[in-house]
Parts: C-alpha cells; structure tokens; sequence
C-alpha cells in the first residue's frame, strides 16, 4: 500500500476507533466517513462493509488478547491464567459496545469478515482453559465455545446500564463457577 494510502487507511481506523466507541458498532458509515472528512464511497472504497471495518478495527484487539493467552500460558498459573485472560476479555468488549454481538454472530459465520479473528480468539482461551481443566483447576464440563458464550454473557451485563455495577460482582461469581477451588483472583 502507497504510503498516502496507509494514511488515509490508518486516519479513517483511527476515527472509527472513536466513534464506534462513542456510539456502538452500529455507528453510521455515513457518519465515519464525515467525521473523517471524505466521502462515504472512499470509506467503502477502504472497508467495502461494515464487517471488513470492524475486523480491520479489532483485529489488534484480537491479536493482543490471543498474545496475552500465550504469554500467561507460560508465565502464570493455570487458574490465574484462565482468570486474567477472561478478565482482559470482558473489559476489552466494553470498550466496543454492541461488538459482542457481531462476535457471536461472527463465531458461526465462516463467511463473516470477523470469523477468523473470532476463531483465533476462541481457540486462545480455550488453551487456556484445557490448560487449567488438566491441573484440576476448572470444570471439565465446559469448553472453549462455552468460554467464549460467558465472555459474550459477562459483556453485555456490563453493557446494561442497571447492570453495569455489578458487573465485577458477577465477573467472579462467573469465574468461581469455572473453576474447581476458589482462589480469591
């Protein structure tokens, strides 16, 4: 990609960042493109839907959450592990209000734009799990699809203004049930 190129690319993320955070992920494209100052046509002309933005949008996200899998998964105890990555998990889905919507759609849909992210994110924490299910250190009745419906679960309570302060609460309600022995995480 031309290096003007890469900065409108870059520029037009970067304003979405904002307003997907501002307003949800149902944001209008419309408005994106205005806020970034171009025409909605060189928008789609970057993101040709709204899917290819918001994977281009999360994808870091998703490999920053699937590196931090990888690195408690050797620096951390099972149990620890398992409950930093999900704590990591649920408050990052916070920030992109409505994003776990389209992440459970997405986990289905393999012609989604965000299914591969969505997979690799999955199979991050269901490592971790498997990891903490052979110490002994979680339940061996769930699995990483489980997982990642709680992280869904656990996002949208937070996502619910009535809800929203209990949110911690029931994060570790959520966590001790996953695992066999309370730790006090």
């Amino acid at each position: 990609m031309r290096a003007d190129a890469r900065k409108n690319h870059d520029h037009l993320l970067a304003v979405a960042g904002a307003a997907v955070t501002e307003q949800g992920v149902d944001v209008s494209l419309r408005d994106i493109a205005r806020r970034a100052g171009v025409g909605l046509a060189t928008l789609l002309r970057h993101f040709p839907t709204r899917e290819a933005l918001l994977d281009a949008l999360l994808r870091t996200s998703f490999a920053e959450l699937t590196a931090k899998a990888d690195e408690l998964e050797t620096s951390s105890s099972p149990e620890n592990a398992l409950v930093s990555w999900l704590r990591d998990c649920v408050g990052w889905t916070t920030e992109y209000r409505g994003v776990t919507v389209l992440m459970a759609a997405a986990i289905e849909d393999t012609d989604s734009a965000l299914h591969a992210s969505c997979v690799t994110l999955r199979a991050a924490g269901a490592r971790l799990l498997a990891r903490a299910q052979a110490a002994g250190a979680a339940r061996t009745d769930i699995d990483g699809a489980d997982l990642f419906a709680l992280i869904a679960m656990l996002a949208w309570s937070g996502d619910q203004p009535s809800l929203a302060p209990r949110a911690d609460h029931l994060f570790e309600i959520v966590a001790d049930a996953i695992l066999t022995s309370s730790s006090g995480h």
